[in-house]
């Protein structure tokens, strides 16, 4: 029997060339973390890879999958597994992409932040100790720096790396932010849930990490996503000064 606090949610979309390897180094870890799939339809046969894996007797009790129908964005595949996780009796609540970008070696420090330091939130973080990612192109780099500067400047949020998608939540936080409440679906869904639960009082930590750009499978990105994220602090900016948030 796999028992576990914690669950690391991962958002799939035609990532049959790394799932299986992402979901065997979470296990191989030396904590037990369980893993929820959530996938939007892959074509590639994603959704079947995990299927055949929970069918094995190693992993039934500690992988899970939600299917969805198609795209439907990053921000919605989260708060689906988010209100899946709040639904069972887990402690900490796991982002985390499948494509190695984020290395699994990492969760663990992510977990001791919140499970043994005390912080509500950990930030996996590629810029709170200079710019630590590799592989990716130069242009990429500065947008993502530059767009984490720009949210610190237009909200006054003191996160370096804002659009962080490797995170770890204490139950306590989904279970106060207004889940349905929150209307970014790209990156900038990152953002909100980071200033909404800054705003509300939670402590957050970053903690550094490498990232390194996926070597296999074809990246989601795009400049909608970005746009949306752009555009859209200025409405967080704006939230801050008039909404009232929910109390811990």
């Amino acid at each position: 029997m796999h028992t576990s606090d914690s669950i690391v949610i991962i958002p799939t979309y035609n990532e049959k060339e790394n799932i299986e390897k992402i979901i065997r180094a979470v296990f191989g870890l030396e904590k037990c973390f369980h893993i929820l799939i959530i996938d939007d339809g892959s074509p590639d046969g994603t959704a079947a890879i995990v299927k055949g894996m929970m069918a094995q007797e190693e992993f039934s009790d500690r992988l899970f999958l939600v299917e969805r129908t198609g795209k439907l964005g990053l921000g919605t595949a989260y708060i689906a597994g988010f209100k899946w996780a709040l639904e069972r009796d887990y402690g900490y609540i796991f982002e985390m992409d499948a494509d190695f970008s984020h290395d699994p070696n990492d969760l663990p420090r992510l977990y001791s932040a919140c499970a043994d330091e005390g912080y509500d939130v950990a930030i996996g973080s590629r810029y709170v100790s200079g710019v630590n990612v590799v592989n990716w192109p130069i242009g990429r780099v500065l947008m993502s720096y530059f767009a984490s500067k720009y949210v610190r400047i237009v909200t006054g949020f003191q996160v370096h790396d804002t659009t962080a998608g490797f995170k770890c939540y204490k139950r306590r936080v989904l279970q106060t932010i207004e889940l349905d409440k929150i209307r970014f679906k790209g990156y900038g869904f990152q953002i909100e849930m980071k200033f909404t639960a800054y705003k509300i009082g939670f402590k957050i930590k970053e903690v550094p990490v490498i990232f390194v750009n996926r070597r296999e499978g074809v990246s989601k990105m795009s400049g909608g996503i970005f746009g949306e994220a752009f555009f859209g602090v200025m409405r967080l900016r704006w939230d801050g000064w008039t909404r009232k948030y929910p109390k811990i």
